[in-house]
This record gives structure tokens, sequence and C-alpha cells, in this order.
């Protein structure tokens, strides 16, 4: 292709292609637990705006087309929240969840008291979870979505992010 991929602010314009690349995406994690009704299939092209209004929301882009994403929220109790995070199935493999991820962390650190991230994933979703686990992560409790999926809640503090950026 001889385009590298750049990470970049989500702007409204992407709110389209974000939700095209969501429902692509978690196609596979509906597979893995039977169940199509998670979050970020049934989310409308609406919500996804919202968000983009009120959330950090990154994407990755290999020219004008998206090709990943990663949500981030902070808490006032100091809690920088991760969700979302997908990357378009011919471009898995090479690296850029882990980008995406990082960069999501360094946004959520730079705003004022974020002492830790947090995020979920599926208990059957072994990739992510060693994608999780290699950025620093730890299991801290274990909860049932509203979708009545199985979830591992994983955390690492923000001064953590220096090490594993």
């Amino acid at each position: 292709m001889g385009m590298s991929v750049t990470i970049s602010a989500a702007d409204a314009d992407d709110a389209e292609q974000i939700f095209r690349l969501q429902y692509l995406c978690f196609q596979t994690e509906a597979e893995l637990y039977g169940n199509y009704r998670i979050e970020p299939l049934v989310q409308s092209l609406d919500s996804v705006k919202a968000e983009l209004a009120t959330d950090c929301v990154l994407v990755a882009r290999l020219g004008d087309e998206v090709v990943g994403t990663a949500f981030g929220t902070s808490d006032e109790d100091g809690t920088g929240r991760i969700g979302k995070l997908c990357v378009h199935p011919r471009m898995q493999g090479h690296g850029l969840g882990a980008r995406l991820l990082r960069a999501v962390e360094e946004a959520l650190a730079g705003r004022a008291a974020t002492s830790r991230f947090q995020l979920f994933t599926g208990e059957r979703s072994e990739g992510n979870l060693r994608l999780y686990r290699r950025a620093g992560y730890a299991r801290v409790a274990d909860r049932t979505g509203t979708d009545g999926i199985r979830l591992i809640v994983l955390e690492k503090a923000a001064a953590d992010y220096a090490v594993s950026a």
C-alpha cells in the first residue's frame, strides 16, 4: 500500500466510518459468544455521533479510511475508562491495537486527575486479554454485562502508562 497508519482525534465527519468499522470488527466477538446484542453491534449512528461530541475518540487512518478506533472517558474518581478498541480485520496482527491503546491512554493521562485506566473484555476473548496483559493491565473484577456476557475488568495505574509506552 505504501501508506502508513496515523492515529489522531476523531471528528464528526468520522462517525459513519466508525459506526461501520465497529459493526464489522465486533462480529467476531458476537460469534464467539453467540450473542449479536453486544453494545457496539446495536449502537445507533446517532449514539456514535453523541460520543464523538463528548468522549475522547481516536481513529487510526490508512489514507482517508478509518481502520481502527478507541474510545475513552474520564470519571470524577480519576478513572480513565477505555472501550470499543477495534482494528479492521485486514489490519490486525500488526500492532495497531497496541498503538491505539497507548494513544488513548496518553490522551486520558493528559486530563487532570487520571490515576488509573480501566477496561473490560469478554472472558473468552483471549486475543484481547493477551493485548491488555502485555500492556500492563491486571484483572480486578468479573461482572456480567447487560447483554449477559461474562466480562473481565482489567486495570492499571496511570503512572504505569509511561512504563508501557
